[in-house]
């Protein structure tokens, strides 16, 4: 269905990460990941959602029948991507230039070739051949009623071999009724101030309206598309979290903040840059990766501030280390605890967990000299905000926060003659004046520690039934004594409305896992509003 934008048409962001992002090894996108990531990005508002390619295969050919029928589009225009027509052919009889019409999308991007070498060498044909091909397609499709986007492909390293026939390219294209006609940084080689001389240039000796579609091998990428906005061009072509072939493309959330809250341009409907964190993590779980956590404007440390002399700055006024209010683009600002820490972070971070210091030094004082002690162990705190919040309270309060005492615990690895294996653990601990052993097996020794615990404890807290032990990471630190060494683990929870992390520290891994376990089901209860015992 048509989108209605209420923007107008003189600037276009132009999303291909049903296309082009989709050829990043690791990403596999079945027709319901691409409906899905085509909602996102029309949520997000863009103006353009770059399909696929229509009739080269199955998958992207029934996109464009399902896309058709199941979503509404209010902000985006869907695009089908394809090739001009075949050498020695006519457009109107091309099978491929058919199967772009039969998708139903009212905008169509034609790859082209702007390198000579690629023109002789990949097409097999004449210069004035590749030519007269983009001229005939772009001209059938325009009649037919199609909006068409040319992308010049390997434009710039073309441009360097013969820049008067990569310039005949552009007016070709333009000429024969192409709105649009991108220059492509294919290869991904280029730099800013090559991409603005170039753009500068071939808008002034084309007339031609010009885009730009970067790909990110130099890491230059998104600098690169704000190059060609500086030398004129009206039209980006990006990716979500900058996927791609390679090393990926320009990433569309820098790209679009940039403009946003650099240039000043209005390219997306109001009030939809807030949504730009929620957006990126939403895809990022689609095409199941890991989000960035240091991927600008929208990862998790984007604004995280560790150094105590930052801290101290940001107490004063947030804007002296942060280039922009990070609730801009929907994320938000974090105070990382670590032993770089002065009493600025402790007096942040307890503000940002709602612990009122009451501005006592003494206490912020002990707190950031425990920080210190601790990480000196092996401790840290920056990934484990549940441990320091605990921590915290301890301080706080004078007492650490209990809903259990534990007596001991047990862990047992038998190694059995079959060569099969059994894991089992035994705990012994008090809850609520009662006393309480709870046996259980595993699929290792902290597996069956776990379920031991959550045995034990879900009789006196049934609110522990909802928590999901969701990521579990060992490090081995640096040892202190000879060749001993300390392990450190960090556990992340989820009680299936929010994630915690948590850091156990000791010289075997069971028994730090221990630790990290105490934490988790410690903090979960807090979570869940249990008044610990006294």
């Amino acid at each position: 269905m048509t989108a209605t934008s209420e923007l107008d048409d003189s600037f276009h962001v132009f999303d291909t990460t049903l296309r082009d992002g989709a050829q990043r090894e690791g990403i596999n996108l079945t027709v319901a990941d691409k409906l899905a990531i085509a909602r996102h990005l029309d949520d997000f508002g863009v103006g353009f959602i770059e399909g696929g390619w229509p009739g080269a295969n199955p998958r992207d050919t029934e996109f464009f029948a399902r896309a058709q029928q199941e979503i509404d589009f209010r902000h985006a225009q869907l695009v089908a991507f394809g090739a001009t027509r075949r050498a020695g052919a006519k457009a109107a009889e091309d099978p491929q230039v058919k199967a772009l019409l039969e998708s139903g999308a009212e905008v169509i991007t034609l790859v082209a070739k702007s390198h000579d070498r690629h023109v002789e060498l990949a097409l097999r044909t004449t210069l004035d051949e590749n030519l007269e091909m983009i001229r005939d397609t772009v001209s059938f499709l325009t009649e037919q009623g199609r909006r068409v986007f040319v992308d010049c492909e390997h434009f710039f390293d073309g441009y360097r071999a013969n820049p008067e026939y990569a310039k005949a390219v552009v007016r070709t294209a333009s000429e024969a009724g192409a709105d649009v006609v991108i220059l492509c940084d294919t290869n991904g080689g280029m730099l800013p101030a090559q991409i603005q001389a170039v753009v500068a240039t071939v808008l002034a000796d084309t007339g031609a309206r010009l885009g730009i579609h970067a790909q990110d091998d130099t890491g230059c990428a998104v600098a690169n598309t704000l190059a060609a906005v500086d030398a004129g061009a009206t039209h980006v072509q990006c990716t979500a979290n900058g996927y791609g072939e390679r090393v990926g493309n320009a990433n569309l959330f820098p790209v679009v903040a940039a403009l946003e809250l650099k240039y000043g341009k209005k390219v997306l409907p109001d009030g939809h840059l807030r949504e730009m964190t929620r957006i990126s993590h939403a895809i990022a779980e689609v095409v199941n990766l890991t989000p960035s956590t240091h991927q600008p404007y929208v990862g998790l440390s984007a604004f995280a501030h560790k150094a105590g002399l930052h801290a101290s700055a940001i107490k004063v006024d947030p804007d002296l280390y942060q280039h922009i209010d990070p609730e801009l683009v929907g994320n938000t600002m974090r105070m990382l605890v670590s032993d770089m820490a002065g009493r600025a972070s402790i007096e942040l971070k307890g503000k940002e967990l709602g612990i009122d210091l009451g501005g006592d030094r003494e206490l912020v004082g002990r707190v950031v000299e425990r920080v210190k002690e601790r990480e000196l162990q092996g401790y840290t705190y920056e990934a484990a905000d549940a441990s320091f919040e605990l921590l915290l309270r301890t301080e706080v309060q004078g007492k650490p926060l209990r809903y259990f005492e534990v007596e001991s615990w047990r862990a047992i690895v038998e190694d059995r003659p079959d060569g099969s294996h059994a894991n089992e653990a035994t705990v012994k601990l008090w809850a609520k004046g009662e006393r309480i052993v709870a046996t259980a097996e595993g699929n290792g020794p902290v597996n069956a520690l776990d379920r031991a615990l959550r045995v034990g404890l879900e009789k006196i807290y049934p609110q522990l039934a909802k928590l999901e032990l969701v990521d579990y990471k060992v490090r081995i630190l640096e040892g202190k004594h000879g060749t001993q060494s300390t392990t450190r683990v960090l556990i992340s929870t989820s009680d299936g409305t929010g994630e915690w992390s948590t850091v156990g520290v000791a010289e075997n891994v069971i028994a730090a896992s221990w630790q990290s376990l105490e934490d988790a089901y410690t903090y979960g209860l807090l979570r869940a509003g249990v008044t610990p015992a006294e």
